[in-house]
């Protein structure tokens, strides 16, 4: 647990090879979405089976159940006012938790039909909501519940922070999954789980460069040929660090794997974290690990 393998002579800045990759909580079915709260040095993940958010408190490293039932939650993210805003599974929806503790729905249909089950999320400086809508919530009683789909296909789209309006801003994937901007806002990356449900389906992240609300080219960035992509992040210098099977992958802006850093059980789902933003948060099935790095991850906004 914790192999770190070397792929490009770049990967040596991005990790210590003398840091230890923690175990911090174990017993979740399948933990996923890290958000972290700078303000309150915790971070808030989803145990998606067990319908229950968890809270990792970095000052005391206690874990502490954040929300039971959490209504099937999945991806998770911080917003500009430190509030958080969350993909549920069950009620296919995206939510936001405001300061009070109160809940406010903020889209839960597109052209008057359901969502299918909202997966991961990201919001833009300008306060727009970027989401992955594929149907792993409504395919089985297991992670959501099971029901048939009132739309189309499995899309992502785009809410507006002004007049609440939802657009479908791509419709050429198989299942969406994994969301997130380039340091620079200039190009979103969203990776395609298809391979779960199609033979031979996609396995790859793609890259789009953004222009006000739309998104233009989605050229394959990195693709897999075991597991599948999930959930990723970027840290200060534009390297992309992903889930990746049983792995942490690490990209450099031009594609190249730099390196890996092997969990040793499937990983889900990373963020930056800590005081300096260097530690790497891995959501990976039934565990929360760290991995405190040399590097920071890119500032939200």
């Amino acid at each position: 647990m914790g192999e770190i393998e070397f792929l490009d002579d770049e990967f040596a800045a991005c990790v210590n090879t003398t840091a230890r990759l923690e175990r911090l909580y174990d017993g979740c079915r399948w933990a996923e979405g890290p958000a972290y709260f700078p303000a309150h040095r915790q971070l808030v993940w989803s145990d998606i089976p067990n319908n229950r958010l968890l809270r990792f408190d970095e000052t005391t490293g206690q874990v502490s159940v954040f929300r039971e039932p959490s209504d099937f939650t999945n991806g998770n993210t911080v917003d500009r006012q430190g509030r958080l805003v969350s993909c549920q599974h069950g009620g296919r929806r995206i939510l936001r938790t405001e300061h009070d503790g109160s809940l406010t729905v903020l889209s839960d249909r597109f052209e008057g039909r359901r969502l299918n089950s909202p997966n991961d999320l990201v919001v833009r400086s300008d306060d727009s909501i970027w989401f992955t809508d594929p149907a792993y919530g409504i395919d089985s009683d297991y992670e959501g519940v099971r029901a048939d789909p009132e739309q189309d296909g499995c899309h992502v789209y785009r809410l507006d922070p002004h007049t609440n309006v939802l657009s479908r801003v791509a419709s050429d994937f198989v299942r969406p999954n994994g969301i997130a901007f380039s340091p620079d806002e200039r190009r979103l990356f969203i990776a395609d789980t298809g391979g779960t449900h199609r033979k031979d389906g996609p396995r790859h992240i793609r890259a789009f460069d953004v222009d006000g609300d739309r998104l233009t080219g989605g050229e394959v960035f990195a693709e897999l040929k075991e597991g599948f992509f999930d959930g990723f992040r970027f840290d200060e210098a534009g390297r992309l660090w992903t889930s990746a099977h049983e792995s942490v992958h690490v990209y450099a802006p031009d594609g190249r794997l730099l390196g890996r850093i092997r969990v040793g059980e499937m990983v889900a789902n990373v963020c930056f974290g800590g005081p300096r933003g260097n530690r790497l948060y891995i959501c990976a099935t039934t565990s929360l690990y760290a991995l405190l790095l040399p590097v920071r991850g890119a500032k939200t906004f």
